[in-house]
């Protein structure tokens, strides 16, 4: 695949990814801010299929931030990716708090290059695709990448944790 990007030196997210040596495609697209859901506009405006886009979300697992990746057009599961951290007890971030946490601004948090490691949970059903989606650090960007590479470049564990 292509690694693509309009800006030189790109986004903590395309750093990342190139300093590890994965490959990825950068996808771009004009955001529009009055989208009631991110992802499912980058899904539309990318011609993919919802399943393959994914979702960064982070929640607050116990006494610490997690992040959970799964796709657009579902939803997490709390008590699931509670389970797969060996937590009891989740609950979505406050915005204001993951975007501290993470470098990036709500809608263009990237599970890639965040200022801080997190523990992260990536939803099984990623493993189904050859590629993904998922942000690339800001609105109106999103990376192509294997789901294998996603799991590997944010030392993620793989679990059932989105839901229709």
């Amino acid at each position: 695949m292509a690694k693509k990007s309009k800006r030189p030196g790109g986004t903590p997210a395309t750093v990342a990814l190139t300093a590890a040596g994965v490959e990825f495609t950068a996808h771009t697209y004009e955001h529009d801010p009055r989208a009631a859901s991110y992802g499912l506009e980058a899904a539309e405006a990318l011609g993919v299929p919802s399943e393959r886009v994914f979702k960064t979300l982070l929640a607050r697992v116990d006494d610490r931030l997690a992040v959970a990746v799964v796709p657009v057009g579902g939803q997490l599961d709390l008590k699931a990716l509670a389970r797969a951290l060996g937590g009891s007890r989740a609950v979505m971030a406050d915005p204001a708090a993951a975007e501290r946490a993470t470098g990036y601004v709500v809608g263009g948090i990237s599970p890639v290059g965040q200022k801080r490691a997190h523990p992260t949970v990536v939803d099984s059903s990623a493993s189904v695709h050859p590629t993904v989606f998922v942000s690339g650090g800001r609105r109106g960007l999103d990376l192509e990448l294997a789901p294998a590479d996603l799991v590997r470049v944010t030392e993620a564990t793989t679990d059932q944790i989105g839901r229709p």
